[in-house]
């Protein structure tokens, strides 16, 4: 994975290059990177079975300034001709490298948790865990360029009723963040499987209020592609799913 004569700033100009989404990043998240003095790799996790091989890597790179920075890249493939058909993605957030794992798979039954490659039977019963309501927890906030998560979230929502410039505005002053996973299931829509997750993402504003947006992962496609909806709601986000397939 790692050319150990390769510069820093080879190294980075490279993911930057072969990366589908990178100019996904954040422009301040390039910026820093492009001061970099050194960079360690590191497989974090994996996942193979006959429909999907996917491994996530973790790329640590030491600044100028004394502090470090971590992309994560997920590389993907069908089961064949895996070196022909290797796709590569970046994220400055391992939230969203989370995410983009799942919507790989589909449901939680084909896409394990970073660092923990549990086996299928497991993951059905996970997914069968996750379809009831969860207990409520203490959400721990984490204060990383939430602003400009938020931004990426909306910026990759694709309905037409989602949440408009009065919750972008608002969200401009997120300074931290928290994302659960609350529903998880596979099932039929029009005779194909298609999966279905929903996340909250929820946002610490810099005057102590708190606000969330609702985040629908499917393949209810006519091509079967993974789709992206978010809404204001949990109420909202949820009669979206059962207007699809009635699973909620």
């Amino acid at each position: 994975m790692s050319d150990p004569y390769e510069t820093t700033e080879q190294h980075l100009d490279r993911l930057l290059r072969r990366a589908l989404n990178s100019f996904d990043l954040p422009d301040s998240t390039v910026d820093l990177l492009c001061s970099a003095l050194a960079h360690s790799s590191s497989l974090y996790s994996s996942h193979h079975s006959p429909v999907l091989h996917r491994e996530t890597y973790r790329h640590t790179f030491l600044l100028a300034d004394g502090s470090d920075l971590t992309l994560w890249e997920l590389v993907h493939s069908g089961g064949r001709d895996e070196q022909e058909s290797r796709r590569h993605e970046l994220y400055a957030d391992e939230g969203d490298a989370h995410i983009a794992a799942a919507r790989l798979a589909g449901s939680l039954s084909d896409a394990p948790a970073f660092g923990d490659e549990a086996g299928r039977g497991e993951m059905e019963t996970l997914t069968v865990l996750m379809s009831a309501p969860p207990a409520p927890t203490p959400r721990t906030y984490a204060p990383d360029n939430s602003a400009d998560h938020a931004r990426r979230v909306l910026r990759r929502a694709e309905n037409g009723d989602r949440p408009g410039e009065e919750k972008a505005r608002l969200l401009r002053a997120a300074f931290a963040h928290h994302i659960t996973q609350v529903f998880g299931r596979q099932c039929e829509v029009d005779g194909q499987k298609a999966g279905f997750t929903l996340y909250e993402h929820a946002f610490l504003l810099l005057d102590g209020s708190e606000t969330s947006l609702w985040e629908v992962e499917h393949t209810a496609t006519p091509d079967g592609r993974h789709m992206c909806e978010v809404y204001e709601d949990e109420e909202t986000a949820r009669a979206a799913m059962e207007s699809r397939t009635g699973i909620c």
